[in-house]
């Protein structure tokens, strides 16, 4: 080896990056940690009721000490396929879903109603910021929109830098959006299905509050990034990633007009649009649960291959396509529900109730309620996906609920603001890091530019679970 390539060896040496640790192997971490704590920790339990409203409660004062059932050394292994038993509902639930929008996404149609709007505008480009956040912030509210927007910020990127805008927007615009409409969301299925399954709520009840909340979350956050594209659009040099551009992309060429929707087009956006609101008005008026809201997925992956001229074969592929790539966040539900295996099996869960319930008990409710939130907002930086952090929490958060004083509903909305948030911030979020990647962003100038607002989404937050717990929301 020549001295030149020693050099650069050393060199690649020094610029090597921590990489986090993979979502699996933190999970099955807690697993084994969970099992060594059943021989350190005092086993006990509470007493539990069902209340008037069907739901298992926690008896207040009922903590008593019992018989230690420590981990044998095989019961990590086991934790795992045990969990995915627990689990297997929600499991199977976001299998059936993912495969469900597998088959919408290879379609490309809503792409192309994004590439037309963008079209249509030219001119009164400023228009198109608050249009399309609104779109994907309605996507994060309905289904869980997140990954799919790397494949928008890819549409998209050329297009606002040929209007005049910066990378930093071209990546706001879907990963604010989606993000907000998903911290707020109102009937997301993958956060708030999940949380309020395992909270014994009806499936999606609030939903008038929170809408209400997702519109203000919303709108400011649209707001935000609006003021920031005009700004840029006036003055490109006040840019943050103006030279960088430049260097990168240097003139974007325009961008290709995706044609007028086809009439199959339009039967594909009215068998998703229609289906949507044939699962809220199926939850809201007839009590639909995972079983009915995955049929009506089903059937709309269905009915969108067959409008897109799609043979069953191919329906079918897609649909392991939009599989494998829900895979990782479904049977992360499983994993952390082996935790959940752990504890309960090990009668330590309600010994940390019992503590968290000492810690917290002191404290209003009302502040409890929002150091729930920002507990949860912290374990998101270690679990980013929404329904594994669901399984992994809320087991734990709605009996301490119970026990403080706070609404099952306002600790599902802590969770979901907690799960929400952070996703576009944190480098753990595997989307999100490939999503700044495809605009051209480094993390770094995204997190300078974008913390006046996360610091806002804070704080109104906090002030939305307060709200709702000082209002006894149910």
């Amino acid at each position: 080896m020549t001295p030149l390539e020693k050099t650069m060896t050393r060199e690649k040496s020094s610029r090597a990056t921590f990489r986090f640790p993979h979502i699996f192997v933190v999970l099955f971490s807690f697993i084994c940690l969970a099992a060594l704590s059943t021989y350190f920790l005092q086993a006990g339990s509470y007493e539990r009721v069902t209340n008037e409203q069907g739901r298992t409660v926690v008896v207040p004062d009922s903590y008593a000490a019992v018989e230690a059932q420590e981990a044998g050394w095989l019961s990590p292994f086991m934790a795992v396929f045990e969990g995915m038993g627990e689990g297997s509902s929600i499991i199977f639930f976001i299998f059936i879903s993912g495969g469900a929008f597998g088959v919408l996404k290879a379609t490309g149609v809503l792409q192309k109603v994004v590439a037309s709007i963008s079209n249509a505008l030219t001119g009164r480009d400023l228009i198109l910021i608050p249009l399309l956040m609104l779109l994907f912030a309605m996507g994060g509210a309905t289904f869980g929109l997140a990954e799919e927007t790397i494949a928008f910020i890819i549409i998209l990127a050329p297009l606002l830098r040929m209007l005049g805008y910066d990378s930093i927007t071209a990546a706001a615009v879907p990963l604010v959006g989606a993000g907000a409409g998903f911290s707020a969301a109102f009937m997301n299925p993958f956060t708030v299905g999940v949380a309020q399954d395992i909270a014994e709520l009806p499936m999606f009840s609030g939903m008038t509050l929170r809408a209400c909340y997702w519109l203000i979350f919303v709108s400011v956050s649209i707001a935000f990034v609006t003021r920031y594209a005009a700004k840029v659009k006036a003055h490109p040099e006040a840019s943050p990633v103006f030279n960088s551009d430049r260097r990168q992309f240097g003139k974007p060429q325009a961008n290709e007009d995706p044609g007028a929707l086809s009439v199959a087009d339009k039967l594909v956006l009215a068998a998703f649009v229609g289906t949507i609101l044939v699962i809220a008005y199926g939850v809201i008026r007839h009590g639909w649960y995972i079983g009915e809201m995955s049929g009506a997925f089903l059937l709309m992956a269905i009915l969108i291959g067959a409008f897109a001229r799609m043979n069953p074969n191919k329906i079918a592929d897609h649909f392991v396509e939009g599989i494998q790539e829900i895979a990782m966040g479904a049977l992360v539900v499983g994993f952390a529900f082996g935790i959940l295996v752990i504890l309960r099996n090990g009668e330590i869960l309600d010994t940390i109730l019992y503590h968290l319930e000492g810690l917290l008990s002191g404290m209003p409710a009302v502040v409890t309620a929002v150091c729930m939130f920002f507990v949860q907002l912290i374990l998101n930086f270690l679990v980013p996906s929404g329904s594994g952090q669901a399984a992994l929490t809320m087991p734990l958060m709605v009996p301490l609920a119970d026990l403080v004083g706070v609404t099952r509903q306002t600790a599902v909305l802590a969770f979901q603001f907690g799960d929400g948030i952070s996703n576009i911030l944190t480098p753990t979020s595997g989307y999100f890091m490939a999503g700044l990647a495809v605009a051209g962003v480094s993390w770094s100038k995204w997190i300078k530019w974008i913390l006046p607002l996360a610091i806002l989404q804070l704080g109104m937050a906090s002030l939305m679970i307060t709200l709702a717990q000082i209002f006894s929301w149910t």
